[in-house]
């Protein structure tokens, strides 16, 4: 019986999908359950399971976009699944030795002005301007390069004159990449967006990894960052400006009353940015087991669309490939991101002495529609004092409770 494998909706609102990469060949015997394809939706990429085991016969070709419930490949349910072992060759029949064939002598081509090639002047002329004769169409007889035509040629922008590579390549972008620039295109055309900084001393957070990381680590399992410190400093200033934690649909601004943190991370396809839930009940150690676990579906092409959707609000951190500084785009139809950056010592006054502090600019970009600047400066305020003061104001004053420890 041939089983008919249709597309499983990957998600509310979700019609369509790309094959992406087909994991097995046509005519291959598949097991049930066993992974046959990666298909891209316009909000991850999605692993799809064999249905059954037995030989299958592939209904759609990479880069394909197939509706959901369509029809992708069938299985062969009744099919035996081979031994193992390699396929007898039938041998060839031997045949009598022939002689080789002799070769007819190569055909000598030669060039002359009637066959295209430059005349001498021509020739000259366009060595000087580091022209190619096959860059010019010739008007003499028989497409002939006259002495005209080469005065007249002009070299084109990029012209090769050192014999170096000039190949390119078109590559398909998959359906999350164009659905992720689409996103952030229509971002910068629909919102008031504007960008605010400020800066870091990481003094304190980095004193108290030092103490405490190695403990927490052999307790918990997971390691003492910094997204756990940038978290929770949002979770408290986004209870103190709601507006950054709410977003804007038709003429209605919608206020939320708890916390839900995306946080933007690299995976093999592309930008995801899965949610922490509620990250206003989680304590250090929950938020770092979380964007753990999160890292990794996302690292591995497991993520769901479940697990990406839904933030109130995002924090990315292009300070982990180096960046200094940068103005991050709106993740719709949240309302404000939070940018961290890279982490350099840098020189500080402080108690009207110049020393060296660990210092890291920070920026929030934010929807001016919904956010004023008083909001939005008051928040990031509010980000830098928890991070300049944490044991205080995201600890209570105890540290062994705030860490668990």
């Amino acid at each position: 019986m041939a089983l008919e494998m249709k597309v499983p909706s990957p998600g509310e609102s979700i019609t369509e999908v790309e094959i992406a990469t087909w994991l097995v060949q046509d005519g291959d015997y598949v097991e049930k359950d066993q992974a046959i394809a990666e298909v891209d939706s316009d909000k991850a990429t999605l692993e799809l399971p064999a249905e059954a085991s037995g030989i299958i016969t592939l209904k759609a070709e990479e880069g394909d976009a197939v509706a959901v419930g369509e029809v992708v490949c069938l299985i062969d349910t009744d099919a035996a699944k081979p031994d193992g072992g390699a396929p007898a060759v039938a041998e060839a029949p031997k045949e009598e030795a022939k002689p080789a064939p002799v070769a007819a002598p190569a055909a000598v081509k030669t060039d002359t002005y009637a066959t295209g090639t430059a005349s001498p002047a021509a020739k000259k002329v366009l060595a000087e301007k580091g022209i190619e004769p096959s860059q010019v169409s010739g008007t003499g007889k028989d497409g002939r390069i006259t002495k005209a035509d080469a005065v007249n040629a002009v070299p084109s922008m990029g012209t090769p004159t050192t014999g170096g590579s000039r190949g390119t390549e078109r590559k398909k972008m998959s359906m999350l990449r164009r659905k992720v620039a689409e996103r952030l295109v229509s971002v910068k055309n629909e919102t008031a967006m504007l960008t605010t900084f400020n800066e870091v001393n990481m003094q304190p957070i980095f004193d108290l990894r030092k103490e405490y990381k190695e403990a927490f680590k052999a307790k918990h399992g997971v390691g003492l960052g910094f997204m756990s410190f940038f978290t929770l400093a949002c979770v408290r200033a986004l209870k103190m400006y709601p507006a950054v934690n709410a977003m804007i649909d038709g003429k209605e601004m919608v206020m939320h009353d708890f916390q839900d943190i995306s946080i933007a991370v690299s995976g093999p396809k592309g930008l995801m940015v899965p949610v922490i839930r509620n990250a206003e009940n989680l304590s250090f150690r929950g938020v770092e087991s979380e964007v753990k676990r999160l890292a990794l579906r996302a690292r591995d092409g497991q993520i769901t669309v479940d697990e990406m959707t839904g933030g109130t609000f995002t924090i990315t951190n292009g300070g982990v490939f180096g960046s200094m500084l940068s103005t991050p785009i709106i993740n719709p139809p949240q309302s404000a991101i939070l940018g961290m950056h890279n982490i350099v010592e840098r020189p500080m006054a402080v108690n009207g002495q110049v020393v060296i502090q660990p210092i890291m600019y920070v920026a929030l970009s934010y929807d001016h529609r919904i956010i004023d600047g008083k909001e939005s400066v008051g928040f990031l305020v509010a980000i830098k004092e928890a991070l300049e003061n944490p044991i205080e104001l995201l600890m209570d004053g105890n540290i062994t409770k705030a860490l668990e420890m």
